[in-house]
């Protein structure tokens, strides 16, 4: 069966404004990563009972323990990496999930590769982007820990599960004046703005988040 990509009542173009409003409100100034955010048909990426729920500013339940990003949280790592005026360039992202993040990335930037250890959901990631025919990001099933090797070095890395610590191989996918930013931590966790100066990666901490855990090998 064919997704709505435009929507009525609870899924329309109405109800995504309310969303754009509501992170302006919370401190999200840059207008391009707003408007990407705003670009996307949520309501297409989430399970079908609860596509009423897409333009809460609330992650929702995809199956297989995972779920679809808050909309905040989306565009406070996207406008991390953007800060300064820096362009995305080529960009991985680790937990493709349900190919949402990746579509608002293809908005930003042309180059795009995400990872996903899940195959079914990978599968979905892959119908929801064609859905709304966005066939530039690349899809792999791969364990996100590993990175995409073969692909890099990135000036963006991206990674939508926790880590206790950063991951190495991600570090070395890095291209010279990259940056990368993940949620870092356990029982609490954080933002993690990391930058390849050279010479040493920086940490910057920034927000609390809750994201599920960065798990090994593939499924």
């Amino acid at each position: 069966m064919n997704r709505v990509v435009s929507g009525v009542g609870m899924t329309s173009q109405r109800t995504r404004a309310r969303m754009i409003e509501r992170l302006r409100e919370q401190g999200i100034d840059d207008e391009d990563v707003l408007a990407a955010i705003a670009a996307v048909p949520r309501h297409v990426f989430v399970e079908e009972a609860l596509a009423s729920r897409a333009y809460e500013d609330t992650a929702l339940p995809l199956g297989f323990s995972q779920t679809i990003s808050q909309p905040y949280v989306v565009a406070r790592m996207i406008e991390a990496l953007r800060s300064g005026g820096r362009p995305l360039g080529k960009t991985l992202e680790i937990g493709a999930g349900c190919g949402y993040q990746a579509a608002v990335l293809a908005q930003l930037t042309d180059e795009v590769y995400a990872v996903e250890r899940i195959a079914p959901l990978l599968a979905k990631a892959k119908l929801n982007l064609r859905a709304i025919k966005q066939l530039r990001v690349r899809l792999k099933h791969a364990d996100g820990r590993l990175g995409l090797p073969e692909a890099a070095p990135f000036d963006t890395i991206i990674v939508a599960a926790a880590a206790s610590r950063v991951p190495q191989a991600l570090v070395q996918q890095l291209a010279p004046g990259g940056r990368m930013i993940l949620p870092l931590g356990v029982a609490t966790q954080y933002l993690a703005l990391i930058e390849n100066q050279g010479e040493a990666c920086v940490e910057t901490r920034l927000d609390a988040v809750r994201f599920v855990p960065l798990l090994t090998g593939v499924e």
